[in-house]
């Protein structure tokens, strides 16, 4: 026996007999980034497979089925993208972790092969001369641009509808809105168009629809990624950053979209700050011993809300984490709105526009007064979708707004954002903590109102969001359960500049021990999206 036992090995070390192999189940629900790779690794995927099953899913349910529409456009050449790009793995092997990784794209970021409308008909022709720089930072990884997605007009608004998508709808309840400006991106990502997406964010506008469509997202440091080449809002509160599925996914994405811009001066407060790799920060330990500070503010907005984040708190402690709870914002950071986004907004927005307006090709408005005219001109409905009549009044108010060198406009850029900053940090000092937790939404998304193309003032939610565009910190989203409405809510994770690592390894930590995320039962799996290997 003992000569057997060794003839056997000598065999197996020739390679005279094949070890058994451990088989691997592939579920496009589920799948990671990391997951994907590691299908193609063994040839049990192509790219241009994982991008036919996305396409075949927002064939299946975006127009379809519940109808969730999150697509403005579709880029005709992905599959084309993808096949190239399964050549050069081929070939060369695989440029980065990103390499072949399909992608959803608000469409509001430059793209020079594809319009970028920003959500609004005026646009809906515009074709960039170039990608902005997260783009081209992403296609340079090799990333596949899967589709633009809808967003509010302009990226004003919370509700996910535009005169270019109409009204994009929550895959959890398509009764309900996606929250916004990103609500193309969320619930697309809810449905599995795609692994990875991109939102910007002005005052919860990634954060909200990782909300509510259960995904994970990032709100980046101000700084951190670049602003050129993205339709603005108010550029000091504006920034891009990633949305997915995973918090693994989001950390493998950023270090791709990190860098200075010489084109955006903010990014140089990033140098020597940033990361180009964010996955070594992500550990399932990272809790342990972490003092968080818990918000309560607008706590009792909506009961069901508080039941979830109470026991997410509850999970966290389990975690080792040590909870400071019952903390409280200052006025002076709960009033930000008012104070300091609105003065900033009226005054800035008319040279922000100014300013992309003047990069885009002949044809097109060149500033905020032609942009209100020429959307108040429109009394029918363009093609299928009314613009929002609210937007377009703003911009004519915007127009004649104060200049940027007013008192109103310079107190509260030089002052306010100063003190709501001062807020924030003397709340983690005086407690000890490094970080903050609070639900993101204050309550579930709201049904639908067929009439929100005629109301001026849409829905306002209790927010805490827009502290950290103020603050410009970084804040973290993570599904933290459901309702019994079954739909989602998140959990947000809230720190200092450039404290990404700790707030991804919190986020981390918190979503391998629970595994909260739940796939939308109006999108279910598809033939083919589940194989073993």
């Amino acid at each position: 026996m003992p000569t057997i036992r060794r003839l056997a090995c000598s065999l197996l070390l020739c390679g005279l007999i094949a070890a058994p192999l451990r088989a691997a189940t592939f579920n496009l629900e589920t799948a990671s980034i990391a997951d994907i790779q590691a299908a193609v690794d063994a040839g049990a995927l192509t790219y241009e497979k994982l991008v036919t099953l996305c396409l075949a899913r927002v064939a299946a349910y975006d127009k379809q089925g519940p109808a969730i529409n999150t697509v403005i456009t579709l880029n005709p050449k992905a599959i084309e993208t993808a096949r190239a790009l399964d050549a050069e793995f081929k070939a060369k092997g695989r440029r980065t972790p990103l390499h072949g990784i399909p992608v959803l794209v608000k469409d509001n970021f430059d793209t020079y092969d594809l319009p970028t409308s920003g959500g609004t008909f005026l646009l809906a022709e515009s074709v960039p001369y170039a990608d902005a720089p997260m783009i081209k930072q992403l296609r340079d990884a090799g990333i596949i641009i899967l589709a633009k997605t809808n967003l509010d007009e302009f990226a004003h608004g919370g509700v996910g509808y535009s005169s270019r998508g109409g009204q994009t709808r929550n895959p959890h309840d398509p009764r309900r809105h996606p929250a916004g400006s990103s609500g193309g991106t969320g619930a697309g990502l809810a449905a599995w168009f795609a692994p990875l997406g991109l939102g910007t964010d002005t005052g919860g506008s990634i954060r909200g629809p990782s909300s509510a469509n259960g995904v994970v997202g990032l709100k980046p440091t101000n700084g951190l990624t670049s602003r050129t080449g993205i339709v603005p809002c108010t550029l000091s509160f504006d920034t891009g950053g990633p949305m997915a599925r995973t918090v693994a996914d989001v950390a493998l994405s950023l270090g791709f979209m990190t860098g200075v811009d010489p084109r955006d001066p903010l990014t140089r407060t990033s140098a020597g700050l940033f990361y180009t790799d964010y996955t070594p920060f992500l550990k399932k330990d990272a809790l342990k011993g972490v003092r968080l500070g818990v918000i309560r503010d607008y706590s009792d907005t909506d009961p069901e809300v508080l039941r979830v984040f109470n026991e997410a708190l509850a999970e966290l402690r389990s975690l080792g984490a040590i909870l400071v709870d019952d903390l409280h914002y200052p006025a002076v950071a709960l009033n930000n709105r008012a104070n300091v986004m609105e003065p900033m907004r009226v005054a800035e927005v008319k040279q922000n526009y100014a300013d992309y307006l003047s990069t885009l090709r002949p044809g097109f408005p060149k500033s905020v007064g032609e942009l209100g005219e020429q959307g108040m001109k429109l009394t029918e409905a363009n093609g299928k979708f009314f613009p929002h009549p609210s937007v377009f009044t703003r911009f004519k108010r915007f127009a004649d707004g104060p200049p940027t060198s007013g008192i109103a406009y310079t107190s509260a850029k030089e002052h306010g954002m100063l003190a709501v900053r001062g807020a924030v940090l003397g709340l983690l000092e005086a407690n000890q903590v490094a970080a903050l937790v609070y639900p993101t939404r204050s309550r579930q998304p709201e049904l639908i109102n067929p009439e929100t193309p005629n109301i001026v003032d849409r829905v306002s939610t209790p927010s805490l969001t827009s502290i950290a565009n103020v603050t410009q910190f970084p804040d973290v989203i993570v599904p933290a359960g459901l309702t019994k409405e079954k739909m989602p809510v998140t959990i947000s994770f809230f720190g200092p500049a450039f404290s990404e690592p700790k707030l991804l390894g919190y986020a981390y930590a918190y979503e391998q021990a629970t595994h909260h995320r739940v796939a939308p039962s109006t999108t279910p799996a598809l033939p083919g999206e589940t194989f073993t290997y």
